[in-house]
Parts: C-alpha cells; sequence; structure tokens
C-alpha cells in the first residue's frame, strides 16, 4: 500500500502472504510514480536499501529515504505511524476486518472504494 502525507490510499496491491513488499515494488510503486508528478520523496523501510532502491531513485528522479532502527526498544519512528493509522482505519471497517473476498483483486477494489 502506498499512501500520501496524510494518511490517503495512492494506492494498494494485495497479494498472498508470502510475497515480499519489495518483490512487488514494479506492480504498485513504479506505474505510480510513473504516472505522478508530485512524488519527490518516498519514505520506506530498510528492504528497499541497496539495488531496488537505487533503480527506484535512477528511474524515477525521486529521493528514497530509508527509514532506519531509531534506537533499543520502542521507539516512535517519524511518518511510520501515518501508515500505520491508514491500517488500522481501514482494518475498523467491517468489510475488510475479515476475508470475505476469494480473489485478492476484490479486495483492492474494496480498499479503494471512496
Amino acid at each position: 500500500m502506498v499512501v500520501d502525507t496524510l494518511g490517503l490510499v495512492l494506492t494498494c496491491f494485495v497479494s498472498a502472504a508470502n510475497l515480499a513488499d519489495v518483490k512487488a515494488v514494479s506492480t504498485v510503486l513504479e506505474p505510480l510514480l510513473e504516472v505522478s508528478v508530485r512524488v519527490e520523496k518516498v519514505l520506506a523501510d530498510g528492504a528497499y536499501q541497496g539495488e531496488v532502491g537505487a533503480r527506484l531513485e535512477a528511474a524515477h528522479q525521486c529521493v528514497l529515504e530509508i527509514a532506519g532502527k531509531l534506537g533499543e526498544g520502542f521507539v516512535v519512528a517519524p511518518w511510520r505511524w501515518i501508515v500505520e493509522r491508514t491500517l488500522s482505519w481501514l482494518d475498523k471497517s467491517r468489510r475488510l476486518c475479515r476475508d470475505y473476498e476469494e480473489l485478492p483483486e476484490n479486495h483492492e477494489a474494496v480498499v479503494l472504494l471512496p
């Protein structure tokens, strides 16, 4: 899922649980960056370091900021709470709190409903 700084969903991709986010970057993030000229910075977790991150920065002229570990124990990471809040909002939806949909495409459609 990709959200903006307000936590509004820009795009999402629902897949099997064994598919890592980094492997789905070409399905989720790259199409968004191709059509949106306003994306200047992408905040991502440590999985996007290295080759994947360098390829994103080079291909789309955006800054990739990696959120690292801030210290021992629980530390609130800046900006990460926005994504977590959006996931919490979606989870409160009666339709999304259970897996009623059989196909991932149907689940995506429900997430993207206005």
